[in-house]
């Protein structure tokens, strides 16, 4: 909080990270940075990816602030045409606060009377086009605060680079147990079972997560499917209970589903990565992550703190085909070995690349002839030191001994939108 008050009073716009893993406190820090903003007289927002992750924070924010302290509205994709009527209004009067959503926000229509705060919650999951839209809401761009559990390659890039300030929180509340990660191949899936059993005796409730990728959505529904079957055999009525959610569901009947696994009315919850963020059970204490090759290290990480809220000692079952490449074998072994989200970003560097760091693309090898991003960081933080000291004390590079540089900037290249970076 010291940071972002700091970074606030400069006069200059602040574009800075939290990174601090799920359950950390990311959302109560946001919620204090964005009532500065409206203590001096500005609105602020939230991006969120999901309808649940965004309804999540308005039901949060709203128990947080109690109803008096401010306006808070949450506008999604299913929002009635009457009650965004209301939201356009109050947002343009200057009466709404604080705009809590989805993709919705950043549709041309939504207009703010005087936007100065921005929140993004896990910025892995937006493009960069769709995060510059947002502080193009004001003349003046509003302060950016990114918060996500995993840093993507290229946000740890541009990191080194300097275009994005870091926070870490690197404690978890009070009580917290580390969750245990095991993988599993296909010929143990008796032995997963047998353990669901015993997690299900002792009370506890379960998620089965599988992937949902777009290129082969009719064979993976067909992998949910077929692994329900089975489960089905395994867990008969009426001892155990499954709630099903996946992405092709009408909103209502996830609601339904999801609110029966919150409820404790369901063991199991049989989902696709819709759950990836957003859903918060404390009794649930097992994830298990089918097909896990076919993830990537965010996602695996991010599936993985979905369980591990409560006191109890949480698990994490990596189950994978026998045959794995040599960067899927990589990704589950560095789930087994850490928890900690820094770590696994460097892992993901390393095998994905840093992305092009002045374009939209999110990963991918950048082409350096000497600098390598995941060893040279303290190089590239002394560097980052010089720019600054060199604007500072000339800001339109007019000094002999900056002529170089000048020239190399204003070089008729092809052109770099560095305004689409963010």
């Amino acid at each position: 909080m010291k940071e972002i008050r700091i970074d606030t009073n400069t006069g200059a716009q602040m574009n800075r990270l939290v990174q601090g893993d799920v359950g950390s406190g990311k959302t109560v820090v946001a919620l204090m940075a964005m009532l500065l903003a409206i203590d001096n007289g500005f609105q602020a927002c939230m991006m969120a990816p999901t309808e649940i992750l965004a309804t999540q924070h308005y039901h949060g924010v709203k128990e947080l602030l109690g109803e008096d302290l401010c306006q808070v509205a949450l506008l999604t994709g299913s929002t009635s045409t009457k009650e965004r009527r209301r939201i356009h209004e109050q947002l343009e009067d200057g009466s709404l606060h604080i705009l809590i959503g989805t993709h919705a926000l950043i549709e041309d229509k939504v207009k703010f009377k005087n936007i100065g705060f921005v929140v993004i919650d896990e910025q892995h999951r937006f493009g960069v086009e769709q995060r510059a839209k947002l502080w193009r809401k004001n003349t003046i761009p509003p302060h950016m605060l990114v918060m996500t559990a995993t840093p993507i390659p290229r946000t740890l890039a541009m990191t080194m680079y300097g275009d994005l300030d870091i926070s870490a929180i690197d404690e978890l509340p009070a009580g917290r147990k580390p969750i245990k990660t095991v993988h599993f191949f296909e010929n143990q899936r008796l032995r997963a079972f047998g353990f669901m059993r015993e997690e299900i005796q002792k009370g506890r409730q379960i998620y089965i997560v599988y992937p949902l990728i777009k290129e082969s959505e009719k064979l993976d529904l067909l992998h949910l499917e077929a692994g329900l079957e089975s489960l089905m055999r395994e867990f008969p009525l009426p001892n155990y209970r499954i709630s099903v959610v996946h992405g092709k569901m009408p909103v209502k009947d996830k609601n339904f589903e999801m609110q029966r696994f919150v409820k404790g009315e369901t063991q199991i919850m049989v989902a696709t990565t819709v759950i990836e963020v957003g859903v918060n059970v404390p009794n649930a204490s097992v994830m298990i992550i089918e097909n896990s090759e076919r993830f990537g290290l965010s996602q695996l990480h991010q599936l993985r703190g979905r369980v591990g809220r409560g006191a109890e000692q949480s698990f994490c079952i990596l189950m994978s085909s026998n045959k794995l490449s040599k960067d899927g074998r990589k990704r589950l072994e560095t789930m087994v070995e850490t928890n900690d989200g820094f770590k696994i970003a460097e892992v993901d560097l390393q095998l994905r690349g840093p992305g092009d760091i002045s374009g939209t693309q999110q990963s991918g090898i950048l082409e350096m002839k000497i600098a390598n991003l995941s060893t040279d960081q303290a190089l590239l933080t002394e560097v980052r030191e010089t720019v600054i000291d060199i604007f500072l004390q000339d800001p339109e590079l007019q000094l002999p001994e900056h002529q170089s540089l000048l020239q190399k900037l204003t070089h008729k290249g092809p052109a770099i939108a560095w305004d689409k970076i963010s």
